[in-house]
């Protein structure tokens, strides 16, 4: 079954996530590529704010969510993702390897969309999670050698991974 309010909310939250991560980029990356990651910044913003109308505007529409275990199921994979991602870079910093902390939050959210095909019965998830995954590894081989943080690798990566998700929700939202 296909869920348009499910749709609209991928391109609001992943349209925030991207614009998020696209903002953490912006740590120390190299200067010629500031103005991109603005632009991108808004780009996804302006997505989040078109999947926030569709969203509210649909807000009765069917859900995945609306069945109690997969609402449970949710809840408990994205606090176990909090968790984890927030006391690995607890860790990360501690042991002053700050440089890991922002692959490591993608891995976790890579890792943590694996449980989430089941609730929303979306395969694509799994390619979402595998993306992301990629880009966390990329990030810890490439930062050094270009000479910027890992949260500009790391952020390009991720934020253009979830605002091609967060189109892709507008697209099926559309097609719906």
């Amino acid at each position: 079954m296909e869920y348009v309010r499910d749709y609209a909310m991928y391109a609001s939250i992943f349209g925030m996530f991207s614009f998020c991560w696209f903002g953490w980029a912006q740590e120390n990356p190299r200067a010629s590529w500031r103005k991109y990651l603005g632009i991108a910044s808004g780009i996804a913003l302006l997505i989040c704010l078109i999947g926030i109308y569709l969203s509210v505007t649909n807000w009765d529409a069917p859900s995945a969510l609306s069945d109690t275990t997969s609402f449970k199921n949710y809840l408990i994979s994205v606090y176990i993702e909090f968790f984890l991602a927030g006391a690995g870079a607890f860790v990360f910093i501690k042991m002053k390897r700050n440089q890991f902390v922002s692959p490591w939050v993608a891995f976790i959210v890579g890792i943590h969309f694996i449980g989430l095909k089941t609730v929303f019965d979306d395969p694509s998830l799994y390619l979402l999670a595998a993306l992301l995954v990629a880009v966390s590894i990329i990030a810890l081989f490439t930062f050094q050698k270009l000479h910027v943080a890992s949260s500009a690798i790391t952020g390009i990566g991720a934020g253009t991974v979830l605002f091609g998700f967060a189109v892709l929700g507008l697209i099926r939202y559309l097609s719906a």
